[in-house]
């Protein structure tokens, strides 16, 4: 069995984190037929996932939240980056949300997020009411 010698620091562990919901996103979509690119850098344009049907391309960011209360706020953190989703999941609950781009603050569990139980097909059906 592999055994991992290395030790990383605990921000590099909070990215690879942040970088697994990514990859758990990208597969879900993946799996529900989508072309699916995931961009190098995120930081100017805030994509971290591009998708696209075949005719048009969708620009998803990302978050994910150190929280189990869904009546967690959210902050806008894209700035004037045309993005068209948002998905946020919950590290500690078994929950996330797909919202809108927004500005200021707001619940995560806000009435124009759509939310769905961390497993594929239930992302999918939420990700057709977004």
């Amino acid at each position: 069995m592999p055994i991992k010698n290395t030790h990383i620091t605990p921000a590099a562990k909070h990215n690879y984190k942040s970088i697994s919901y990514e990859t758990l996103l990208a597969s879900w979509l993946l799996q529900d037929g989508w072309e699916v690119f995931m961009p190098m850098i995120d930081h100017g344009m805030k994509t971290d996932v591009l998708i696209s049907d075949g005719n048009q391309f969708y620009r998803i960011q990302v978050k994910s939240l150190e929280c189990s209360d869904e009546r967690t706020l959210v902050q806008e953190q894209w700035g004037n980056a045309k993005i068209d989703f948002v998905v946020y999941f919950s590290r500690f609950g078994n929950w996330g949300y797909i919202a809108p781009p927004f500005k200021g603050k707001r619940c995560v569990a806000h009435q124009e997020h759509v939310r769905f139980h961390q497993h594929p097909e239930n992302f999918r059906k939420a990700f057709l009411k977004a």
